[in-house]
């Protein structure tokens, strides 16, 4: 039998479930799923030292499992002498397997080891369904060797769901595991 995730497969027997009783959906392929993991991090100061670039891309590859890209300015802004091309930051976009094992590590492992961790605020969402949070310290992964980091920085990490509504992309996140905040 091949590997299955954790999480993947508590999706397709209980997240499923929990969320036809709860919108009432006719329909299996009505409900939300996630879509896609984009781990990003931009990296101000790559303008006048190239290496940190791949620093970052080096610890996000250590972060997901997946190799990591560097990302491109897109255009020239003089006060931040930059010009179009120049690398500025790094991402990594997981999808499948690797998706939800992120996830899992994610809230198994990193998320408690935040200082004075209270829960996420829900106030990420776009109105569309996805949800953007933003990690200040990347050491709160357990990859990443805190003696070989030479600068903590953070990292924005957006989920891609399929859901229609904010609302069904809370509560298919929350059923995943994010732990929002209660008000």
């Amino acid at each position: 039998m091949a590997y299955s995730p954790r999480l993947k497969e508590e999706y397709k027997s209980r997240v499923i479930a929990a969320l036809t009783e709860e919108f009432g959906y006719s329909n299996v392929m009505q409900v939300p799923k996630l879509k896609k993991i984009v781990v990003s991090r931009g990296v101000g100061a790559a303008v006048a030292d190239k290496k940190l670039v791949d620093y970052a891309v080096d610890e996000l590859t250590t972060i997901t499992g997946q190799k990591a890209i560097a990302t491109l300015s897109k255009k020239d802004v003089a006060t931040f002498k930059l010009r179009k091309g120049m690398p500025i930051g790094a991402m990594v976009t997981l999808r499948g397997e690797r998706m939800y094992e992120f996830l899992d590590r994610l809230v198994t492992s990193a998320l408690p080891r935040v200082r004075d961790f209270g829960g996420i605020k829900a106030k990420g969402f776009d109105g569309r369904g996805n949800y953007n949070l933003g990690v200040t310290e990347q050491i709160i992964f357990p990859e990443i060797d805190i003696d070989k980091i030479n600068k903590i920085s953070g990292m924005d990490i957006t989920f891609v769901t399929s859901a229609e509504t904010d609302k069904e992309a809370k509560s298919l996140l929350t059923e995943l595991g994010l732990p929002f905040q209660k008000n």
